[in-house]
């Protein structure tokens, strides 16, 4: 599909179909097989016509600034025009999921076939580097549309048994920028690590009553995201996100048939919407301790403008 050769889908799935009939493996290694998908058209034929060993279908989306890829917009010093368009933009990946889902839901009830969102990321005009072709720098803008999108994934976490962000070192919306023996981690990074306990941890309802809104001109969204979870160390962890970057935010928790006494965990914000790691300052934005504790029974927890938070709350 696209650059893999133009393919139709029913032909490629005729391709596919003889690969994995020959994939040949011993039966205590045989690898996991995914479709290469496209649209929903895609996964509709192939989520019809591929039954075999087939584990998921791969779509791809990536989150530009700009309304065209030949505008994609500046990874650094962009105004905040920019700054709602690419959260406004990468927020469009909850519709896209959802429009595939329904295709699988349809064509596969059992919840055989999952959808892997296995490139993901933001992706803005070429920086001038000799690393990479497509090096840019890496800012607390592409922090949120990080988190944005786990809280996306989690929502769907039954039928998205994967994603994977691309790249991670020197290329795109990579955690790790390096520069001979130098190396810097930046804010995508931090949030990769902020939200570790959310791994392999198990997805709980979450409802925003109440929600505030970020709006310019004619672009408007949610002001809080939100996603929870049990973790494997028995704990319940929230996520936040405040994308408004100018209002901080109260945020009342409220856990079904457990009272909530504190919060404690690690915040991400900076004074500049695009703030980042340099060789030079390479420790310029990093996460923050955050501790909360309940009060007259209650506990709110304080998001900063433009922030990330993941708190482990207390019982």
């Amino acid at each position: 599909w696209g650059c893999g050769g133009n393919l139709k889908p029913d032909y490629y799935a005729n391709l596919y179909s003889n690969y994995e009939n020959f994939l040949r493996a011993p039966k205590h290694n045989k690898p996991k097989i995914i479709a290469s998908g496209g649209d929903s058209t895609w996964t509709d034929v192939l989520s019809r016509e591929l039954k075999g060993r087939t584990t998921g279908i791969s779509i791809h989306q990536y989150t530009i600034a700009g309304a065209t890829w030949e505008t994609k917009g500046a990874a650094l010093g962009f105004k905040e025009g920019e700054w709602i368009s690419t959260l406004a933009n990468t927020l469009k990946m909850d519709r896209i999921i959802k429009d595939h889902l329904a295709v699988l839901d349809k064509n596969d009830p059992e919840k055989k076939i999952g959808l892997m969102v296995d490139e993901w990321g933001t992706w803005y005009a070429d920086a001038d580097a000799s690393s990479s072709a497509l090096y840019q720098q890496n800012s607390l803008r592409d922090a949120l549309v990080a988190a944005l999108n786990f809280h996306i994934f989690h929502d769907h976490a039954e039928r998205i048994p994967m994603t994977t962000i691309a790249q991670m070192v020197n290329v795109l919306q990579a955690m790790i920028l390096t520069e001979k023996e130098k190396m810097v981690l930046t804010p995508t990074y931090y949030v990769f690590q902020m939200y570790v306990p959310f791994q392999d941890a198990r997805s709980l309802p979450l409802a925003i009553k109440g929600n505030t809104s970020y709006t310019l001109g004619a672009t408007t969204i949610p002001g809080v995201s939100a996603s929870a979870a049990r973790a494997r160390d028995g704990k319940v962890y929230l996520a936040l996100v405040n994308t408004d970057p100018h209002q901080a935010v109260e945020v009342a928790v409220d856990v079904a048939g457990a009272k909530v006494n504190a919060a404690a965990g690690k915040v991400l914000t900076s004074a500049a919407m695009d703030a980042h790691n340099t060789f030079q300052n390479p420790l310029a934005i990093k996460p923050a301790a955050f501790s909360a504790r309940a009060a007259g029974g209650k506990l709110s927890v304080k998001v900063p403008a433009k922030a990330v938070m993941v708190v482990a709350l207390e019982e």
